[in-house]
């Protein structure tokens, strides 16, 4: 996600502690946003009961804001479990307890980045990867030892070996977002090698499976996104 906001959540009308620890808390935020050089707005009383917080919210596909990570001071926590830490001086003295969610709910990320993307995730993401698809049945069986090969290599492939035309399983493999299409005719097979496409941008050649794995490799370890 690149549109985010940042929010310090300032105090509530119910809440715990004293206006003191807020106050300090609520500072110390702001100055450590400022100290990252981040934009940031103030969300009066958006606090929890039991402290402020940094709130990041970022902005779905269509623009509407879901609060993810959060940087949270909790007053309550040390008060209800009788927290202390002895200070320099000797004394006994509660500590400002801070905790965070990087991702917030996992299930709630899950579902906005599932509607973010519309399906079409990035490969490393994709529930499968690679479609493999003959053009004809003289080509099925080597088209079947590539899908073979991709699945033991560990890639996420299906074999779209039903009868239709290739232009029909293209259609249907776009429409489905799947990020790499194999195509397997009687040259491919004659040349060893396989017909490449890619989603939302057609033919890239020709190639090895070899070849092929590599770049996959390479674009799950660059974790790239490719944009139709």
């Amino acid at each position: 996600f690149e549109d985010f906001g940042i929010y310090i959540s300032t105090r509530p009308e119910k809440y715990v502690g004293d206006e003191e620890m807020w106050e300090l808390a609520t500072a110390s935020l702001i100055k450590a946003v400022k100290k990252m050089k981040l934009d940031y707005q103030i969300d009066e009383g958006g606090g929890a009961f039991y402290g402020p917080k940094i709130d990041v919210k970022i902005k779905d596909a269509l623009g509407r804001e879901w609060q993810c990570s959060t940087i949270q001071f909790d007053f309550n926590l040390p008060e209800k479990f009788d927290i202390t830490y002895r200070d320099r001086d000797g004394a006994d003295k509660k500590p400002y307890m801070i905790h965070r969610a990087l991702l917030g709910s996992l299930e709630r990320f899950f579902g906005v980045l599932i509607e973010h993307y519309a399906g079409n995730f990035p490969l490393w993401l994709a529930p499968v990867q690679v479609a493999v698809m003959n053009i004809s049945e003289d080509n099925l069986e080597y088209a079947g030892k590539v899908y073979k090969t991709l699945f033991r290599k560990g890639f996420r492939a299906i074999l779209d070996d039903r009868n239709e035309k290739i232009g029909y399983k293209i259609r249907d493999a776009e429409n489905q977002k799947i990020p790499y299409m194999l195509i397997i005719g009687r040259r491919e097979e004659e040349e060893g090698l396989v017909a490449v496409r890619r989603h939302g941008e057609g033919d890239i050649g020709k190639m090895t499976l070899a070849d092929f794995t590599r770049l996959l490799r390479k674009e799950i370890r660059a974790k790239i996104k490719k944009e139709k």
